[in-house]
């Protein structure tokens, strides 16, 4: 049986008519820079996410990149960050000039520990530090009420790598399993949110794409005027800024989509739910040997005894990602036998050699763990049962030889 680890195709073949009626909408149009279509992408993506305003850009590399430019980080600022994400949240600061400083994450969620971030802030005397990126990784939200109790103390502003997790939302009492819970979408609880429209998202274009969401308008114009050049208006450059224009194809593709989303994450957390339940029908489930991806926001779903509603996308599962032993045999064994994985990332971002001698210096035990054990299974939400199936029995079979 062959099982991707991705396939778009299924997908395509129930949208494909009304994708074509949109591009070709776009093409009659002749409006082919930004128009009517990006601007209903950018409030119905705001909508969706609970906040006032939406700025396509040209992709979620740039949205982070235009989001950090917006806040006038440069040389000899700091911004503090994970070190397990793909590159792009670490280069797009390197790109402007400054220094990621890097905290370790939670060996749960993959994410940043809040508790590394405070230790780290509070040892920030210079005041280098000029924002938090935190990153929503593999579909679950960071532990957004302690980042932002930080931020608070801090007065840093939060711009939030949501590239995995558009739609996944996050309890911000605080109090897991306490009550008047508030559940927050990702990108709405920062001063800024970015997403990624990478066809393999998600929320994914048939190209490339990002968004920008944030609750000041103010920010949001600035945004607007860096994308186009720095331009304010039309030829008088105030500043320096750059092209990072939506195109509107991708935007009439992407609001077909957005409609199907949350249909999709509940197929995902299926297929999820399938997954934890195979897995514990063997006995390969053990601390050190294999763990599944924890959820850890369903417990307070649990606690609240509301299983649907406000905080159904505690996880939506970007990818399933287990943690394994002999983990790069597993991997070729799987694609041995047609199934699709990937391993995101094989490397902590500060061992990558484009940064030279000085931060491979540095030790972040749990991201180089999670780096060297960790390995995603196919999610689509096309994926079959009878798939699954396979994929777990192949597993089991790699382990009992």
């Amino acid at each position: 049986m062959k099982v991707p680890l991705l396939d778009l195709k299924q997908q395509l073949t129930s949208l494909r008519e009304d994708i074509l009626q949109a591009v070709t909408r776009v093409i009659d149009s002749t409006t082919y820079i930004l128009g009517p279509e990006v601007a209903s992408l950018e409030q119905e993506v705001a909508d969706y996410c609970g906040v006032e305003n939406g700025v396509g850009v040209s992709s979620g590399t740039d949205a982070l990149l235009v989001s950090l430019m917006a806040l006038g980080v440069g040389p000899g600022d700091q911004v503090l960050t994970t070190p397990y994400s793909f590159f792009a949240t670490m280069g797009v600061v390197l790109r402007l000039g400054a220094t990621p400083v890097f905290v370790d994450i939670d060996p749960v969620s993959f994410n940043i520990d809040p508790i590394a971030m405070e230790e780290a802030l509070s040892r920030d005397h210079e005041k280098k530090i000029k924002a938090i990126l935190p990153v929503h990784l593999y579909g679950q939200c960071a532990d957004m009420a302690a980042i932002m109790k930080l931020a608070k103390q801090y007065d840093l502003p939060v711009i939030e790598d949501a590239a995995q997790a558009i739609g996944a939302e996050c309890p911000m009492n605080g109090e897991r399993g306490g009550s008047n819970v508030q559940w927050k979408k990702a990108g709405s609880m920062g001063l800024a949110g970015c997403f990624s429209f990478f066809p393999s998202k998600n929320l994914g274009g048939i190209g490339d794409g990002g968004m920008v969401v944030t609750h000041d308008s103010a920010y949001a114009e600035k945004i607007r005027i860096l994308l186009n050049h720095g331009a304010s208006p039309k030829y008088y450059h105030g500043q320096v800024g750059g092209n990072f224009r939506l195109d509107p194809i991708q935007a009439a593709v992407l609001r077909i989509k957005l409609a199907h989303l949350d249909q999709w994450h509940r197929a995902r957390r299926e297929n999820a739910g399938r997954y934890n339940r195979l897995f514990a029908e063997t006995d390969l489930v053990q601390d050190d040997f294999l763990v599944l991806p924890q959820a850890v926001y369903l417990t307070k779903k649990q606690a609240e005894g509301t299983m649907n509603g406000a905080g159904d996308n505690f996880h939506i599962y970007n990818q399933y990602v287990l943690r394994v032993t002999r983990r790069d045999a597993l991997m070729d064994w799987l694609r041995s036998q047609d199934i699709g994985c990937e391993v995101y990332y094989p490397l902590a971002l500060h061992q990558q050699k484009c940064l030279g001698a000085n931060f491979p210096l540095l030790s972040f035990p749990q991201a180089e763990k999670a780096a060297a054990e960790t390995l995603a299974l196919p999610i689509y939400p096309e994926l079959t049962a009878d798939m699954q199936t396979y994929v777990v029995e192949k597993i089991a079979e790699f382990y009992r030889k």
